[in-house]
This record gives C-alpha cells, sequence and structure tokens, in this order.
C-alpha cells in the first residue's frame, strides 16, 4: 500500500481551510469532488437526471402560411 501527504497540511493543519485540523476531503478541501473516499459522508451525492421535460417543437416559418 502507498500512501502520499497534501502539499496544504502543515502540523495536522489544512491551510487552505483557515487552519482547521485536516480532514482529508472536507468541505473546502481541494481534492473533494475530485476523488471518491472511503467514507461515503466525503462523497458528492450523485448526479441525478433532470426530471423537466423537453420543450415542444417550434413550428417552422412554412407552416404559418
Amino acid at each position: 500500500m502507498s500512501g502520499w501527504g497534501c502539499p496544504h497540511e502543515v502540523d495536522g493543519k489544512c491551510q487552505k481551510v483557515l487552519n482547521k485540523p485536516c480532514d482529508i476531503g472536507m468541505k473546502g478541501c481541494v481534492l473533494a469532488g475530485r476523488f471518491r473516499f472511503a467514507d461515503p459522508a466525503k462523497n458528492r451525492p450523485p448526479k441525478t437526471p433532470s426530471t423537466t421535460p423537453p420543450a415542444p417543437p417550434r413550428p417552422d416559418d412554412d407552416d404559418q402560411q
């Protein structure tokens, strides 16, 4: 198994999120939304398809004569 370190973490605190304790994937984290995490609470919800119906077709100019 390999590991990595976040360049924004200094002494366990995030330099990007107001010096809060570093919690990989927390709101405001540069990694949030880019990766899937083992903790489902840190993952973005899946995108849902739009439920709006398609617009009706526009009549052609030839049909109005």
